[in-house]
């Protein structure tokens, strides 16, 4: 319990905004292994989200958002990964609104670090409809560690505007942060936080950011399939108040 109340407790510290609602993922700092590969479907329903066309981008309301990824193992030590974006937002139809590579690399194991230790970098391109900032850059070290059946990753994010409607050259900081247990079997619950400080020059004030906790459950040590299952709450007014998620993923390997 004590535990439990000071992962609580670390959660609630953040100031963020929540990433937009297509790969709404933690990351864990173990990288795909060579000839083999993961084939991923993120899908993301806004129960409720805003109603209004704000600074050029269509409303989350009862948007539902599926994302493609597909991450092969090259070495190692280093993976390649590939998203694709489609939308579809009631009155607006369906579309597909953009695509990000994201390579990583991880600490070797002869290392001996304490932690895991990754750094991914992705970058692409997504419909000015869909989101400010068109093309955009995301560095995100993943940090993580299990205690037993305790699992806890921080990824302290910057998300780096490379083209915009607005003024966004300054990184922002995105921090998420995922901290689950296995009560069961292979059966894993926990708690997930997404978010955005803002500029780092300049954090947005409180009302103005995007906070959102995410109740989830993970299916674990399967070597077949990824399962990732989580209800979300806004915990300010500009975030979106309740999105359902569910991540179902394909592992594949090559003899």
């Amino acid at each position: 319990m004590r535990t439990l109340l000071l992962i609580i407790f670390f959660l609630s510290i953040f100031i963020a905004k929540a990433q937009d609602n297509y790969e709404i993922q933690v990351y864990g700092s173990q990288t795909q292994a060579p000839k083999s590969m993961i084939v991923e479907l993120h899908s993301n329903f806004t129960f409720k989200g805003n109603t209004q066309t704000e600074k050029g981008v269509v409303p989350s309301n009862h948007a539902l958002h599926e994302t493609v990824e597909i991450t092969t193992g090259i070495t190692p030590i280093f993976e390649m990964g590939f998203y694709l974006f489609t939308s579809y937002v009631p009155g607006y139809g369906y579309r597909v609104v953009g695509s990000h590579i994201r390579p990583r690399v991880m600490a070797p194991s002869q290392w001996n670090l304490p932690v895991g230790v990754s750094l991914s970098a992705e970058v692409g391109y997504q419909s000015a409809s869909y989101a400010s900032d068109t093309w955009s850059l995301e560095i995100r070290p993943i940090i993580d560690k299990q205690w037993g059946k305790l699992y806890v990753s921080f990824n302290p994010t910057l998300g780096i505007a490379l083209k915009s409607k607005y003024d966004n050259s300054v990184p922002g900081f995105e921090p998420n942060l995922k901290a689950s247990y296995n009560l069961f079997g292979n059966n894993s619950f926990g708690l997930e936080y997404y978010g955005s400080c803002g500029p780092l020059n300049k954090f947005d004030a409180l009302p103005q950011e995007n906070q959102a906790l995410f109740l989830a459950y993970d299916l674990m040590n399967n070597v077949h399939w990824e399962l990732n299952i989580g209800a979300g709450f806004g915990l300010t007014k500009a975030t979106d108040g309740f999105v359902f998620k569910i991540l179902v993923g394909r592992k594949i390997k090559w003899k």
